[in-house]
């Protein structure tokens, strides 16, 4: 049997508390699981925080880090967004180098994909784009000729979609 690795989103509600995040981070440490991403926030519910983790392995890994999980006090529940239809979404902030007779032509990237410039200074710009992550990958590469100075970026954060 083939074990194909996969690219999972997973939400994690979990108590807002001091620590939390340490030992979830510190739990896919241990077991060898790597973090893609992770962003944590306020939830719909007060006292409870929202954490979404990009993580890869195959359906045994995913599995095994649910129960692992689960077994975290502080960690309500956990969903696996990736297996529904999800909507994920990612932000990015990029200072690129920009003089001034460059300007039009990066400011055509830029609306391209529907970006905005946050900040102009003499020499760059910062740049806010949103969308998924292939299409911040995307913008990275085509604004990666002009100089990019400094990169944020949040990492996903998803809901499954609908009335779910």
């Amino acid at each position: 049997m083939i074990s194909t690795t996969y690219k999972h989103t997973i939400a994690v509600l979990v108590n807002d508390q001091p620590g939390v995040l340490q030992r979830v981070s510190g739990l896919f440490g241990r077991r060898g699981f790597n973090i893609e991403s992770i962003t944590v926030g306020q939830s719909e519910e007060a006292g409870l925080s929202r954490m979404v983790i990009v993580t890869t392995g195959n359906e045994n890994t995913l599995e095994q880090i649910e129960k692992q999980l689960y077994k975290i006090i502080d960690v309500i529940k956990v969903i696996d967004l990736s297996s529904r239809p999800m909507v994920a979404r990612e932000l990015a902030l990029i200072k690129v180098k920009a003089e001034p007779s460059e300007r039009p032509e990066i400011m055509g990237v830029i609306e391209t994909f529907r970006a905005a410039v946050v900040d102009i200074g003499p020499n760059s710009l910062m740049v806010q784009v949103v969308g998924d992550t292939e299409k911040i990958d995307a913008m990275i590469e085509l604004l990666k000729p002009y100089g990019i100075r400094e990169l944020s970026r949040t990492g996903a954060t998803a809901m499954i979609r609908g009335n779910v």
